[in-house]
């Protein structure tokens, strides 16, 4: 969804659900499940603030198995237009670090969508808090069956620097 920032009212804008977003994600498998933004502006700045609900299906970091995590990122973003030409070299100050570019007076809302759906998600993908993982052994998932492995004895010329680490704690 391209929004024109001169037609934005002054009263601000509200997208409520998800009927104006047939495909708001790159990757068909995610779902946008509920949202609500309020797009507004000062000047040449945009605002835009609000809340989404998206569903992204993902792998388990620990026992590889696919399960599905919803997140609920808050949307809390500031747009400038872009500069027209490459100017000279500036130092960016802090709120340029929160800002973000729109090109040839549009806003892609949905670009908005997927980076902060892509920012909520896990950085360590886990199915269920206590994921019991993989056998390193056998590599049997420790969730479904229990392993009779027996773990190989440590590396002995490891030994040396587990010493050292233990005794540097």
């Amino acid at each position: 969804m391209l929004i024109q920032v001169s037609e934005i009212p002054d009263e601000g804008l509200r997208i409520e659900g998800v009927a104006e977003f047939p495909r708001p994600f790159q990757d068909s498998t995610w779902a946008l499940d509920d949202l609500s933004l309020v797009v507004e502006k000062d000047g040449d700045v945009v605002f835009v603030r609000g809340d989404l609900e998206a569903r992204v299906p993902l792998h388990c970091g620990r026992c590889l198995e696919p399960y599905t995590v919803t997140v609920h990122p808050n949307v809390d973003a500031r747009f400038v237009p872009a500069p027209a030409t490459r100017g000279e070299e500036r130092e960016l100050g802090p709120d340029d670090l929160e800002t973000d570019v729109y090109q040839h007076g549009q806003l892609d809302v949905t670009a908005l969508l997927e980076t902060e759906t892509t920012l909520a998600l896990p950085m360590k993908p886990l199915c269920r808090e206590g994921c019991r993982g993989l056998c390193p052994v056998c590599g049997g998932n420790r969730n479904i069956t229990a392993c009779a492995c027996e773990t190989p004895a440590p590396d002995s010329r490891w030994a040396a620097l587990k010493d050292w680490a233990e005794r540097t704690r």
